[in-house]
């Protein structure tokens, strides 16, 4: 008995990657990826709730006026801190009325080995790559979930959870944990309405990412690179757009490696 199937069945994917009346929380303040990122969501028709550190606080206000005060609006958060993740999430639901997105975008690097890497140095990696995504996405989740309407949540790793870098131990350990973490996520609030991926890319053209690849040593890494070349801020973006689209509606729990081709060889 052959089986019939109408071939023009089709999900309804909008390939402008439209995101018209949605909210979006981007951790991760004035940095590189998050601004990115911003940028790319309010061209979309989306509208940012940016959760920036208080070290940042100078320099928001421009950087808010310059996408657009009616598109964006900042607060102040430090992502490790639970009290202050609450108090962030629900003030970004009283001033924008919804919340759709999530990208946990904030991150910190130190490079020292693993001998010597001190346990003020390691509690903080943790708490910004690691802790800080679980608690925005818990808070976040509790109110989509409360919603109804689904929600989508993209956070950054790297290719450093997959492969191993030297003096990288305490960063690996943290984006290892957030791919982990992620995947558990995805499991959980799947069939809610909610999906959960992340994004791993290689060394990023950002202020961290130049800083930490400077010199010899960087030039050197972009020898391992099949692609010749580290990446731009807008890669990243780009990738962030599509999993925050109704294109990834059927992925969740994928890790998208953005690495130019480093982790395969």
């Amino acid at each position: 008995m052959s089986i019939q199937y109408d071939m023009s069945l089709r999900h309804g994917v909008d390939f402008d990657f439209r995101l018209d009346g949605k909210v979006a929380v981007v951790t991760g303040g004035l940095g590189g990826i998050a601004m990115a990122t911003n940028a790319a969501l309010i061209a979309k028709g989306a509208r940012v709730a940016i959760l920036y550190p208080a070290f940042e606080e100078p320099r928001v206000q421009a950087a808010v006026e310059e996408l657009g005060a009616a598109n964006a609006k900042a607060f102040a958060c430090d992502v490790a801190n639970e009290a202050d993740v609450e108090r962030a999430i629900k003030a970004a639901v009283q001033h924008f009325g919804d919340l759709h997105l999530l990208v946990n975008a904030a991150g910190c690097i130190t490079l020292t080995p693993a001998v010597d890497i001190g346990f003020d140095e390691w509690q903080k990696q943790i708490g910004v790559n690691l802790t800080g995504p679980f608690l925005c996405s818990k808070h976040f989740a509790r109110h989509v979930l409360a919603s109804g309407h689904g929600g989508k949540i993209v956070n950054i790793a790297s290719q450093a959870a997959t492969v191993a870098i030297d003096q990288h131990c305490a960063y690996t350990s943290a984006k290892a944990g957030l791919i982990g973490m992620t995947k558990v996520l995805a499991k959980e609030w799947a069939a809610r309405g909610i999906t959960v991926n992340t994004v791993s890319p290689t060394v990023v053209l950002t202020p961290m990412g130049a800083a930490a690849w400077d010199g010899e040593k960087g030039e050197n890494m972009k020898k391992l690179i099949p692609v010749g070349r580290f990446a731009y801020t807008d890669e990243i973006a780009a990738a962030i757009l599509f999993l925050l689209s109704n294109g990834a509606d059927m992925i969740t729990g994928a890790d998208i490696m953005i690495d130019g081709g480093y982790t395969i060889c």
